[in-house]
């Protein structure tokens, strides 16, 4: 029989399965008791009654020979004797009901006490095994609240050296040792923004240099340099996004502040004007009225909008076409770009927000992208508490819906920092 979807049977947890063994424990060992008490109460009744069956015959004396006058006097006595045996039979008799039915209302008694201690040890288990269980409920909530931005919390569970205090000793230690790690991380990705720009700076300033002689260069050697630079800028762009990867993977939010979306969105077009213009793509705004206005830091979340939108416009077709929206519902600001193009495997298009995961040439037909912008998106959305969502639409092309908290208030744009 299926239940009705508003009755919820409790979990299976180790408070309920110790509750319920302290009850059965309670029920066997009282059921044990109560058997053991019926039966000694019957074996005593037995004894009682062949006692006196037995006083009742050895009280029987056969009569003895005499005079007419003994004889008869024997006789009356005997007479009178069996008189007070039939008497005494009778009032045994009369009396074993009562016996019975008082029995019967004493085991009666006992099963009701039986069931009613059941229920109280129950409810007694109930509450030794919450109280046994304590440190275990507290251990699980200081691990859920500890995350990357908050490991130099611990659980420091107090009380004696059993074994739950070792286990919330040992998880202690573990978020100690990740604690380190994370900070490790944190200074090689510091370290490593300035060790990578030197020789960047230092290879881009000798061409510079080379080029800059009074005698022309020859034209292999200008041509090297020009190929030279382009790498340059585009390890240059790489690094830059490796460390806005880094900085989003780590809730490094740097100048917190408000930013309306539509604004970002108004930037980033602006700044693909060239390339939008160069591959004949139009652009359809249908953002709704007052703009999308999101808190968090405005570089990140500007980095999240361009990249957004270089992908829309990097990877579409010749005279394509790129969507734009920008709305807020409620508690939560949304940004949609619709670009389109060739078909798409949606099974490819979910890994997309992995780092390096590209659908290459058969998307595109251009090796652009180093496959880190929408991992990048998917990273500062997370690090503001947002979400993103790929859908390969039917018609060909991609869909990308970014959700981020709206800012409870909203500023004027000099209040912001944005230019009216």
């Amino acid at each position: 029989m299926r239940l009705p979807s508003r009755v919820r049977l409790p979990r299976r947890t180790v408070r309920v399965r110790l509750t319920l063994l302290y009850a059965l424990l309670f029920l066997v060992s009282g059921a044990l008791l109560l058997a053991i008490a019926s039966g000694v109460a019957v074996g005593r009744a037995s004894v009682s009654a062949a006692v006196n069956h037995s006083g009742a015959s050895a009280g029987q004396q056969p009569p003895q020979p005499g005079p007419a006058d003994t004889q008869v006097h024997l006789l009356q006595s005997q007479v009178a004797r069996l008189q007070s045996q039939v008497a005494h039979l009778q009032s045994q008799a009369a009396g074993a009901p009562i016996q019975n039915q008082l029995g019967h209302v004493l085991f009666v008694s006992s099963l009701i006490a039986l069931g009613i201690m059941t229920v109280v040890s129950a409810a007694a288990g109930w509450l030794i095994a919450g109280r046994a269980l304590r440190p275990v409920s507290q251990m699980t909530t200081a691990a859920q609240r500890i995350s990357e931005d908050n490991l130099h919390e611990r659980l420091a569970v107090a009380g004696p050296r059993d074994e739950l205090k070792e286990l919330g000793d040992t998880i202690d230690g573990l978020l100690a040792r990740l604690e380190g790690a994370f900070a490790a991380q944190r200074r090689f990705v510091a370290n490593a923004s300035h060790e990578l720009r030197t020789p960047l700076t230092t290879m881009r300033a000798s061409l510079d240099v080379a080029l800059a002689k009074p005698e022309p260069a020859p034209p292999q050697t200008v041509a090297l340099a020009a190929r030279l630079h382009t790498q340059l800028d585009k390890v240059d762009a790489l690094l830059d996004a490796f460390l806005a990867l880094a900085r989003a993977q780590h809730r490094q939010l740097p100048g917190y502040a408000a930013l309306p979306l539509d604004y970002a969105v108004g930037a980033a077009l602006a700044g693909q004007a060239a390339a939008i213009r160069a591959r004949n793509l139009t652009v359809q705004d249908t953002s709704g009225p007052g703009g999308a206005w999101v808190t968090g830091s405005p570089a990140l979340l500007s980095r999240l909008v361009e990249n957004v939108i270089g992908n829309a416009v990097g990877h579409n077709a010749e005279g394509g076409w790129i969507r734009v929206a920008t709305r807020t519902d409620g508690h939560r600001a949304s940004l949609v770009v619709e670009n389109g193009g060739q078909v798409l495997d949606q099974r490819q298009v979910d890994e997309l927000a992995q780092p390096f995961r590209r659908l290459g040439a058969d998307r595109t037909g251009s090796d652009q992208g180093s496959g880190l912008g929408l991992s990048i998106v998917a990273a500062i959305a997370e690090a503001h508490g947002g979400t993103l969502d790929l859908q390969a639409r039917d018609g060909g092309g991609l869909r990308v819906r970014v959700e981020l908290p709206s800012a409870a208030v909203r500023p004027s744009a000099a209040q912001a920092g944005v230019p009216a």
